[in-house]
């Protein structure tokens, strides 16, 4: 350490004697030291622990400083481009930049903002130049990070058809616990709408009161009134994302309510509501893009008729006041599939009957569900609620023949994780061909009563737009979801690969044949840095491992796992490289997962990082660490250094 500057930083901080716990901690927060309250607590009782008293001097602070900034990895990084040990010229700078970060445009330009960002101290930077001081910030900094800076803005393509991209979309996300007895709360929209989610589902039923409200039907659930749910929507929907919001509307509602939910709609989002089609074209050949239809909200649910028709409506304003027709009758259809899910009653039923509230002991006396053959008399539906839906026509599926020579591209379909994951064993190449033309939703089987989640790689595989997630399940199959669309500025939209847009593609993920970018991806893990201890650990440590995953098209799936280090969360070394041939990368999402070995057949999860490998960095880069929930913990990270050709 440059002892004069060292000592400018702190000698105010020991003006008056040595220092405390507290003291210690508010001084690395002024140097800007990222740091774990656990950890350092742990030095610092060590620290004190030789000598009387719950204070430090500055020799100690100075001890304490060097243990949490001073990474003999960078040590060594830093030695191997610096002539004197001490000091890194601009020009060597760069060569470091070019050789080992793979930044090939380095310039003296790219090397004094670096050093203007991270040289602390003053006259090193005026001579431009970087102490070891400035490598440590540099290197611990978000431009170090292993997911590339430019896609965390928005670079892609943003003008093709709504159906060429993955939408990130939840499921039942009114939940925020399992689905047979949770509450519902509006939290569950909030929160998703913060993550980036691009469409949520709403199960509306007649509340009373005339007011429809929102729960999971046919179980004990809660209730929470429709119209709060659109305030909420209204107020977040385009906080993270300027990019369309589609309301997938599971209506159960009776055609009285079903109006007052189209006023709601209208009355609270107002112009953020998309009414009628753009340009005011009702002949559509394509969907329009994201970019068209920027801070709009798109309603899917059933329709009545064709667009035109409901444009003629609009236009008249027929309606009570006129005497016209305010409801219709679907096509022959039973009332399942007036829901916008076929498979609707998404929880294995408490049989219906006349009181939601009948418990599943109560079978015997209440009324038989309809087989799904007999026609039940014809749902009705409010002309006012279809005249909504303009471009999320939610229809049937019947199967891809049909939905080839009938459905309209405006039309969507959503299928249950069961029967998708059917055709994606026998007729991936029809799906895929089926996905390139129409939206489709899928959505997870009803007897998963603790709201557990699928995989949703296999069906972003073939392309399926919507794979909607139980956001309130943590888990890796929520990792994998947040790690996807972290993607493209986290703006819920990811233009998908150009073989799965295509619509004469032939590629299947089991046979990618010509598809194939075969990549070689070489990740050199070398440590970890202020890692969770152990739930378990009295002092602060952990037998840390990292299994590193890759998920992508079946040939591309592997594990890979780092040996054990003992008794070292702080900083432990592994030093050891993993190789992976990936067919597919446009495809492929890499899982770095960090373990506490506990016992030899059982790991506690410490901290996981998901991305899709193509956002992978080269160089040598920083892991953050999110917590099961995916939230940032905020000073752990691993260092790897990544190559791929």
């Amino acid at each position: 350490i440059s002892p004069t500057w060292f000592w400018s930083v702190i000698q105010n901080d020991f003006k008056t004697g040595n220092i405390d716990l507290e003291g210690c901690m508010r001084l690395l927060e002024k140097m800007q030291i990222p740091f774990d309250e656990a950890h350092v607590t742990h030095i610092f009782k060590k620290t004190v622990d030789k000598q009387a008293g719950q204070i430090i001097s500055m020799e100690d602070f100075k001890a304490i400083y060097r243990a949490i900034v001073h990474r003999s990895e960078f040590q060594e990084l830093f030695r191997a481009y610096s002539p004197d040990g001490k000091i890194l010229p601009d020009s060597q700078l760069i060569k470091f930049l070019v050789k080992e970060q793979f930044h090939t445009e380095a310039t003296e330009t790219t090397a004094f903002e670096l050093i203007s960002k991270y040289e602390p101290i003053d006259e090193v930077r005026k001579k431009k130049q970087m102490s070891f001081e400035g490598f440590v910030r540099y290197m611990s900094s978000e431009e170090c990070s292993i997911f590339k800076s430019q896609h965390k803005t928005i670079y892609q393509d943003m003008t093709h058809p709504l159906c060429d991209y993955f939408i990130s979309s939840s499921h039942n996300t009114y939940l925020i616990a399992d689905q047979l007895m949770g509450p519902s709360h509006l939290w569950g929209y909030t929160s998703a709408l913060l993550k980036g989610c691009r469409c949520l589902e709403i199960d509306c039923w007649d509340g009373s009161n005339n007011e429809p409200v929102v729960y999971h039907g046919h179980t004990l659930t809660s209730k929470i009134p429709f119209r709060s749910v659109i305030h909420v929507i209204d107020k977040y929907a385009f906080m993270s994302s300027a990019y369309p919001l589609v309301l997938s509307l599971e209506n159960h509602c009776s055609p009285k309510q079903q109006e007052v939910m189209a006023d709601c709609l209208k009355s609270i989002l107002g112009d953020k509501l998309l009414s009628s089609p753009i340009g005011g074209e009702t002949e559509m050949t394509r969907l329009p893009s994201p970019e068209a239809l920027k801070f709009k909200v798109l309603i899917k649910n059933k329709k009545v008729g064709t667009l035109e028709e409901g444009m003629l409506r609009t236009d008249q304003e027929t309606g009570t006041e006129t005497g016209g027709e305010t409801v219709a009758d679907t096509e022959d259809v039973s009332e399942s599939e007036l829901l916008s899910d076929e498979e609707t009653d998404d929880t294995t039923p408490i049989y219906r009957s006349k009181s939601p509230y009948k418990r599943r002991g109560d079978r015997r006396t209440s009324s038989p569900p309809p087989s799904k053959k007999s026609k039940v008399k014809k749902p009705k539906i409010a002309l006012a609620l279809s005249d909504l839906v303009v471009y999320t026509k939610s229809s049937k599926f019947v199967s891809f023949e049909h939905s080839l020579e009938n459905q309209k591209c405006y039309e969507n379909n959503s299928i249950g994780e069961a029967k998708a994951r059917k055709f994606v064993k026998h007729s991936a190449k029809e799906f895929i061909s089926h996905t390139t033309r129409f939206i489709t939703r899928i959505y997870p089987r009803g007897t998963r009563m603790t709201s557990s989640n699928y995989n949703p790689q296999e069906f972003w595989n073939v392309g399926c737009q919507m794979v909607a997630l139980n956001f309130q399940t943590p888990g890796t199959q929520m990792e994998l979801q947040d790690g996807k669309f972290l993607d493209n500025g986290g703006c819920g939209y990811v233009l998908k690969p150009e073989f799965l847009r295509d619509r004469n593609t032939t590629f299947t993920p089991k046979n990618v044949g010509a598809y194939s970018k075969p990549m070689s991806l070489s990740i050199r893990l070398i440590s970890g840095h202020q890692l969770p201890p152990s739930s378990l650990s009295k002092t602060n440590k952990a037998d840390p491992l990292v299994q590193i995953e890759i998920y992508g098209v079946p040939e591309d799936q592997a594990k890979k796992k780092s040996s054990v280090v003992k008794s070292n969360a702080l900083c432990p070394k592994w030093n050891e490289t993993f190789s992976f041939n990936i067919q597919v990368p446009e495809l492929a999402m890499i899982r770095f997962c960090v373990e506490d070995e506990v016992s030899l057949v059982n790991n506690e999860f410490l901290g996981q990082y998901t991305l899709p490998v193509l956002s992978l960095n080269t160089g040598y880069r920083n892991i953050p660490l999110l917590t099961r929930d995916g939230i940032k913990i905020e000073s752990a990270s691993l260092f790897a250094h990544v190559w791929y050709y």
